[in-house]
Parts: structure tokens; sequence; C-alpha cells
């Protein structure tokens, strides 16, 4: 065996130096042993239990560690793999993977539910370190404070009035931080510069989104308390055109919305960013009174959910920003006119949208041209006309094509449906969820889901929730449908109280 040459020697070492500096890491690897002394060594820490095995771990793990490194020295980040440390994972009612439990002076004292993303859990974690509210002492504490991405909820003075509103103001900080900024001042000066003149809680908007069509701040009226700060809160941090990110569209959801999709950019072009958002404001103002809330987003961080629900692709509307509109009940509109940088065109679109003349945008499968099969096809055009058809029972199965406990249930259910085939007053039916729009009266989180959609009750779907065997369908069905059971042709009726599990037996037999 010949020498190794010096590149190739040098190579082995520079393999050898990436191989340890990929291997370090900041995220604690605890176990049953260690868990107890090492956590409450913390004042925060955010725990991840986890198995190696589990997708949802894999794909969160670059993530955490990414935002493990962000917050080292403010936070820390640990982890526990529950396959090899049961009685720890087992102690905090771990029941599937990723779990994750914030800690603080080694007490679990809360889930963690926010975002999964490096920067949403690096956001989330910075607000449960330290005090819930922050003092500020001087006019340049609050300059820093206000100074901010997110907008700040300031107590001016509440010790004035009464120590109780004082203690009020650090219960909700405490119930919200996970929300929002708080910080707290005995100065009343302080506010002063900012027109506020008597003990009160301020709401300080982010100063990038500062704009001549709102104020930069809104002062609350009312006694502080858990409820009335958290009101105060909800309807005024968003203003009128907030910023919607990933991180925030939750609380956006349940709204009827109007965001503007362009390259909004608030770290490297500010005034480019806002030159469009002021443009919708300005149209925005003059339907204020309507109930409909507006927001600007970046169109590259949601331009997959651009082309999934909105069918609009990288390539339509250029530089200019595209419009859509999302209401409450799920109903979804898109501005086909190119913006104007006078504001018309979306003057236009809104006048349309609140005159009732604008057509949905409906992402649908084509309606099958025969749909005479036992399990009737359903797809958002024909949803109507199947599903909320007054007259009719439906046993509606929302699935995805690449479900393998959709494939698995599908002969049972077609036997199900030539069961049933007989019966005029009953349909069962499936909808592929992936490739339709799924009404927002039906909860569907996974795959397949199964809701019962009585005669004359369309807004009241039932989750079924029982056995997957056809004869689980049928006792479910003879016990919930409007009408009797026909099984397999008008010959062989059975009545809904005629048919027992007895009776099932003996007709399989």
């Amino acid at each position: 065996m010949g020498t190794l040459g010096p590149f190739r020697m040098f190579l082995l070492f520079a393999l050898a130096q990436h191989n340890v500096f990929v291997a370090a890491s900041d995220v604690l690897e605890l176990g049953d042993s260690d868990f107890d002394d090492t956590v409450a060594e913390y004042e925060t820490v955010l725990v991840e239990f986890f198995a190696p095995w589990c997708g949802h771990c894999q794909q969160l793990a670059p993530e955490y560690e990414t935002a493990a490194t962000k917050l080292k020295g403010t936070v820390s980040l640990a982890k526990v793999d529950c396959t090899v440390n049961s009685e720890t994972c087992g102690r905090f009612g771990v029941n599937g993977y990723p779990t994750l439990k914030m800690f603080r002076n080694g007490e679990d004292f809360a889930a963690y539910d926010g975002p999964r993303s490096a920067d949403g859990i690096v956001s989330y974690m910075k607000k449960q370190a330290g005090p819930s509210s922050v003092p500020l002492h001087n006019e340049r504490d609050l300059d820093a404070f206000v100074n901010h991405f997110e907008a700040s909820v300031v107590g001016d003075d509440l010790y004035s009035p009464s120590l109780s509103q004082m203690a009020e103001f650090l219960k909700a900080s405490s119930a919200m931080r996970d929300s929002h900024r708080f910080a707290h001042t005995a100065d009343l000066s302080l506010g002063l510069k900012h027109g506020v003149e008597s003990d009160t809680v301020v709401l300080f908007r982010p100063p990038r989104l500062n704009s001549k069509f709102e104020d930069s701040l809104v002062k609350s009226d009312e006694a502080v308390s858990i409820a009335s700060l958290r009101q105060f809160i909800r309807d005024n941090v968003f203003g009128l055109c907030p910023h919607l990110t990933a991180e925030n569209r939750e609380n956006m959801r349940g709204r009827d919305l109007l965001v503007a999709y362009y390259d909004v950019d608030y770290l490297r072009n500010i005034k480019g960013t806002n030159y469009w958002r002021n443009r919708v404001m300005k149209v925005a103002t003059q339907f204020q009174s309507q109930g409909l809330n507006y927001a600007v987003a970046n169109r590259a961080e949601f331009q997959e959910e651009l082309e999934e629900e909105f069918g609009l692709g990288p390539a339509d509307g250029g530089e200019l920003p595209l419009i859509t509109i999302r209401n409450r009940e799920g109903q979804k509109y898109s501005m086909q006119e190119e913006f104007t940088r006078d504001g018309k065109s979306l003057e236009r679109f809104l006048e349309d949208y609140f005159a009732g003349k604008l057509k949905r945008q409906v992402k649908s499968e084509a309606a099958p041209e025969n749909n005479d099969g036992p399990v009737k096809v359903v797809v958002a055009d024909n949803f109507e006309e199947l599903v909320n058809n007054p007259s009719k029972d439906v046993l509606l199965e929302f699935y995805a094509p690449w479900c393998g406990h959709c494939k698995s249930l599908e002969p049972k259910y077609t036997e199900l449906g030539e069961q049933l085939s007989a019966n005029t007053h009953i349909v069962i039916a499936k909808m592929d969820a992936t490739a339709n729009d799924v009404p927002p009266t039906y909860d569907v989180q996974g795959f397949p889901t199964i809701f019962f959609v009585p005669a004359g009750q369309k807004d009241l779907p039932r989750k079924y929730e029982g056995g997957r065997e056809v004869n689980d369908f049928l006792n479910y069905l003879k016990e919930v449908a409007t009408h009797p059971l026909i099984l397999g042709n008008r010959e062989k009726k059975k009545t809904r109280d005629e048919w027992t599990g007895k009776e099932a037996k003996k007709q399989k037999t």
C-alpha cells in the first residue's frame, strides 16, 4: 500500500474537520438520568420529545437546530428521544411525536403551540424569556422597546390610580406573552411626546407600518382586566392593513380578508413595500365600514398557496400586486383586472365584491360524465347538487389519492354503496379533498374523514367516528338515517327497526 499524498491527506483532514463541525449542536440532548437536574439549571427551556423514525420530527430537526443557535444565551432548546427514555416521556404525558413543552425553573408550565419554523420558534420563545412585561425607566427604554418589528403594548403609569390596575396588567401580560409584547412604566411623562396624558394602556404599531391613513398608536379607554385588554389588542393590533406572514396567519383566520401579494420586503426595501401598501390603504379607507379586513404579504412566501387555491402562477401579474379575498365562509375571489397605481381597479373590484357581482373562485375537478356507480363522486362544482340536496341523507368520505387507509377502505365503502343502492333517500359519496375545495363547515384534518349530512340539516354535518367495516356503517345509518334503510334492492327491504346485528349475520350467510 502506498503512502498518502499531501493532497489526499489534506482532503481527509478537511473532511474530518467538516464532520466535527456538523456533529456540533446547540440543542441539549436529555435523558431519564439527567432530565430534571439539567432543566432546573435554566430559567426557560423548550423541550422536544421525539422519536427518530417520526417523519414530522425529521422535518422539524433542522429548523429546531437553527432556532437553538439563534436563541443561544437567551433560551435553551433541548430534546428527548422517547424510544430510549420512556420514563421521562411517560411522566409528561407524551403520546405523539413531536411533542414540545416549555419548562420554567424546572417546572412544566405550558405546551408549545407556536410556529415550527426556525424564525417562528425564535420569535415565540423570546417572548417567554424574562419577565412577561418589561419595566421601562426612561425615554430611551421606551423608544427602544416600541421600535420593533411587532406591535408593542405599554401600560403607562398604571400604579397611579390603583395598584390593582397594575396587577391586572401583569396578569394579562403573563397570559398573552406568547402572542404579544408587553412593557410598563411608572413615569407618566414618558408618554407625553406620544400624546398620552393620563394613565392608560397604549398599543404602539410597528414603526415600519406607520402611515398617514391611520394613527401609529391606540389608547385604551377601558379599565384594565385580562378580558378587556385581550379585546383591546384583538381589535387594534393589526390596524387597517397589517403585514401577513406565515407566523401570524393563524391569528387572521376567521376574518373576511383581502390580501395584496407582491414583493413585500420590510428588511431591505421598506419604502418600496409601503408604496403599494399605501395605495391599498387609500382604497381601504373608503370601504372601512363594510367589515372587510386588509393585509399585504410577500408573494414568494405564499406562492404555493396562490397556485393551489387561486390558480395564480409566478408569472401572473408581473411586479404588480395580486389581489385576493377569502371570507370566513371559505369563499374565494381574485381580482382579474391589473392593479393600477391610482387604485381605481381595486375600487372597482371592491364595489363588485360588496355588490355580490363577483364570480367565486372554486378549485374543482371536472364532474364525471357518468356518476351512476354505488359511490357517487363529489367535486366542488357538484357539491351543492349532490351533498346539499335537502331531501337526501349523505354519507361523505373525504379522501386523498395517496392515502393508504383510504385505499383499504375503498372496497368496503363500495360494498356499502352497493348494499344501499336501492335506497333513494341515502347517498354514499366520496370527494378528493386534495383536488377540490372543502367547504369550511367540514373540518378535514386527515384522511379518510367521513361525515353524515342529514336531510334538511345541511348546515350541521356530523363527523363519523365509528368503525370502518360495512356492518359498522350499516348499524350507524340505521340509527341516524331520516328514512328506513333499504338493502340490496326493493324486494329485500329492511326497515331501521328490523335491521339488527343478528339479521346482518343471517344476511351474509
